[in-house]
């Protein structure tokens, strides 16, 4: 057949546009993980939450937000200091439906309906949000974290308390009296410290007025067009925590100068900046010289955050390499049917299945810790061992995942590059690896029946394997005092452990099995793709990602 010479090729065997897909019905391992927690008002509010974040439309604010990144203005034309950053509409799109939504704040709800399930179900709003963007979530997290830290100020929080629950995003740069609703950011870090907050020099001297000034900087500044900050700065007394706002009291700016904003990797819609404090105002929150204590209210619940925006996100890549290979011929038949793809999709849906489980269950114990001794336990323990194991996951996950699209999943055209590049985010905000590591092991030294608990837990819930891993993480642990250095081993075991325990509770047997058979079963194993013909792979993926 002769071609006209002015029309080119035909397109096909190409993979439709991943979207229009329910992120909470489609998804059979957050339903089992919820389990007993759903009404028909949470499933509304949930089916609601995945509709939009599955959305094409969704994922066309993601690529907008990302695109345009953030623009600071630190002065106006007639040279008066402005140090406001602008936002490209989409990002405040995102943030208006977050907000209202109550990711901010809705683990703090005080319907008495929602007792025992709020930051579990609030952990599933955010799971699924971060299947279609990550950056503005971290205001989210930063302001819903921010709670803990003002209950230990009773005074301020009366004050901010109604201003942080509000529904309404009001992202006018005013002071915080005038406006709808706030958000709060944070700012801990500093050149010559990063992790070790207790290096700052910030430096703060109080002025008469009920406020400390403080003089100094931060390296990493987050969210700066947020309405107030947790920072930490020195007194006589040591480090202390102070709630900083962008307005002083007279309706003044606060002397808090952006610097620059970061050249960051990934998180591209979201501001991360450099500031100078030049005597900037502030409010002491927590006892004097126990800021570090006081900083970790908010920390904890970060971590939380850490793992299951990298959950959302292993899940996000998994359903993009599937829908792929349902859609791609090779060699005659559809990509999923090759027997190594299929294996390949498998492997990697069991670590989105247990990353899934792990940190709903971690959620669950956030909500149940107030009056359970054990779940306190449990979450004190599990939540840097869930962090450091949840997030490190995600970037070789999201990278396989890429490489079963091959050349397209490479390209800036489609979803999988913009979340390659946001997935080594988790792993190392809000400590890093190593720092996991310690705060586990800090976790056995002052709490050390915070083992029992978990191991209670395992036991009853792995069965015949459960004497077997529980022996291993008590081996670990035992290890670890003696040599400090081997304490990712036991940090990595505790999180398979408990990831395994999770699946025998809401997975299908053939999920769990296959998940504790090859990951605690001590094969070796480097990549994804390692599943032998004992396991159904196509059920594996069916599960995780069910053809709809």
């Amino acid at each position: 057949m002769d071609l006209d010479p002015g029309v080119t090729h035909e397109v096909f065997n190409q993979t439709p546009p991943y979207a229009g897909r329910n992120l909470f019905t489609g998804d059979p391992a957050l339903r089992s993980a919820l389990d007993a927690l759903l009404d028909p008002q949470a499933e509304e509010d949930l089916t609601r939450v995945g509709t939009y974040w599955g959305s094409s439309d969704a994922l066309e604010m993601a690529r907008l937000a990302n695109t345009n990144i953030p623009v600071l203005h630190t002065h106006d034309a007639q040279g008066r200091r402005l140090d406001t950053v602008e936002f490209h509409p989409a990002y405040h799109a995102m943030m208006r439906r977050s907000v209202e939504g109550g990711l901010h704040c809705s683990a703090w709800d005080q319907d008495k309906m929602l007792t025992g399930r709020r930051h579990a179900l609030r952990g599933a709003r955010l799971y699924m949000t971060a299947q279609g963007e990550c950056g503005h979530i971290c205001p989210m997290t930063m302001t819903n974290a921010a709670i803990a830290a003002l209950k230990l100020s009773p005074e301020l929080l009366e004050v901010w308390l109604p201003r942080i629950t509000s529904r309404r995003y009001d992202h006018r740069f005013l002071p915080p009296e005038q406006k709808v609703g706030v958000t709060i950011g944070m700012g801990m870090s500093e050149k010559q410290g990063g992790t070790d907050v207790r290096a700052n020099t910030t430096a703060a001297t109080q002025s008469g007025n009920g406020m400390w000034e403080l003089t100094g900087h931060k390296w990493f500044f987050s969210a700066p067009m947020c309405d107030a900050f947790l920072v930490l700065a020195q007194t006589q007394s040591g480090p202390t925590c102070f709630l900083m706002p962008r307005f002083l009291p007279d309706g003044s700016v606060n002397r808090i100068r952006i610097q620059r904003l970061k050249d960051k990797l990934g998180n591209r819609s979201n501001a991360s900046s450099e500031v100078e404090f030049h005597g900037a105002g502030a409010w002491i929150v927590g006892e004097e010289g126990r800021g570090v204590r006081t900083i970790l209210e908010m920390v904890t619940l970060t971590r939380l955050d850490c793992a299951l925006a990298s959950a959302g996100q292993m899940r996000a890549a998994l359903g993009e390499a599937v829908h792929h290979a349902r859609h791609r011929q090779v060699f005659g038949t559809r990509l999923i049917d090759q027997p190594m793809m299929t294996r390949v999709l498998a492997d990697v849906a069991l670590d989105v299945a247990a990353a899934t489980a792990l940190s709903i269950r971690l959620a669950r114990a956030f909500d149940h810790g107030p009056v359970n001794e054990r779940e306190a336990l449990f979450a004190r323990l599990v939540t840097p061992a869930t962090k450091y194991w949840v997030c490190k996951a995600t970037p070789p996950l999201v990278y396989e995942a890429m490489e079963c699209l091959g050349g397209n999943g490479y390209v800036e055209e489609g979803n999988l590059a913009r979340i390659y590049r946001e997935a080594p985010l988790d792993a190392i905000w809000e400590g890093a690896g190593n720092v996991m590591c310690l705060n586990v092991l800090r976790a056995l030294q002052n709490s050390p029946e915070s083992l029992d608990a978990v191991i209670g837990e395992v036991e009853r819930d792995l069965g015949s394997s459960g004497p077997v891993s529980s022996q291993v993480l008590k081996a670990a642990a035992r290890a670890c005092v003696d040599d400090p250095g081997s304490s990712r081993i036991l940090t990595e075991q505790l999180a398979l452990t408990v990831a395994a325990a999770c699946l025998r509770q809401v997975a299908p047997r053939a999920v769990a099995d296959a998940f504790i058979d090859t990951r605690l079963g001590g094969q070796w194993r480097a990549t994804y793709g390692m599943l032998d013909s004992r396991f159904d792979a196509k059920a594996l993926v069916e599960y995780a990602f069910p053809e709809m």
